[in-house]
């Protein structure tokens, strides 16, 4: 059986096809950690986790704009990739909820709930997201580990693999990271401004 890492490296090279073996390879890894995800959100979610994976997958093979076809360099690389894409599709999700034909407002959020097991209101989720995309600038690997630990519902194990880091350095990049989103959201300072509560 061929496995990921060789498919990617075919992908990478442009051999058609590929792309469609690749996802029977990954597609029950990924619905799980989509199913994980949503089954923490509040109830009257209306997205569905094949719905999820449907929607990060064409993110993930769709050329792009420039007609460039997506490139993976590893295993690790693809998976967070399409953990970034996840994330991406729930804060664009969120976003929906709060515009203003919903009523939405930003909200302050309480970073001591970060972990999988609490709901996130999409307020909360937009708010950490701003907050994570800060954090990205100033230490993009600690970014990384907290998109897979959060958004893509991977363990504290499974994500220090995929970022090539032992177990010990990404608890204490996790600790650094929850530390570095607590402060910038309780600060509540967001493009120059507070946060509205």
């Amino acid at each position: 059986m061929i496995g990921v890492t060789q498919i990617l490296s075919a992908i990478e090279r442009g051999e058609p096809r590929a792309a469609e073996e690749l996802l029977p390879l990954v597609y029950d890894e990924l619905r799980r950690l989509a199913a994980y995800k949503l089954s923490q959100e509040k109830a009257g979610q209306t997205l569905q986790a094949t719905a999820l994976v449907h929607e990060a997958w064409l993110r993930l093979v769709v050329p792009g704009p420039d007609g460039a076809e997506p490139r993976w360099e590893s295993r690790r690389h693809f998976f967070a990739a399409a953990g970034e894409a996840m994330r991406r599709i729930l804060v664009e999700n969120a976003r929906r909820k709060l515009s203003a034909c919903h009523g939405g407002r930003l909200q302050r959020v309480n970073l001591d709930r970060i972990e999988l097991a609490e709901a996130t209101p999409p307020a909360e989720l937009l708010a950490l997201d701003e907050a994570l995309n800060e954090l990205a600038a100033a230490d993009p690997d600690t970014a990384e580990l907290i998109k897979l630990r959060f958004f893509a519902g991977l363990t504290d194990e499974h994500a220090a693999e995929m970022l090539g880091v032992s177990r010990r350095t990404a608890d204490r990049m996790w600790a650094f990271g929850r530390a570095w989103l607590y402060r910038a959201l309780r600060d509540g300072v967001r493009g120059g401004r507070p946060f509205q509560s």
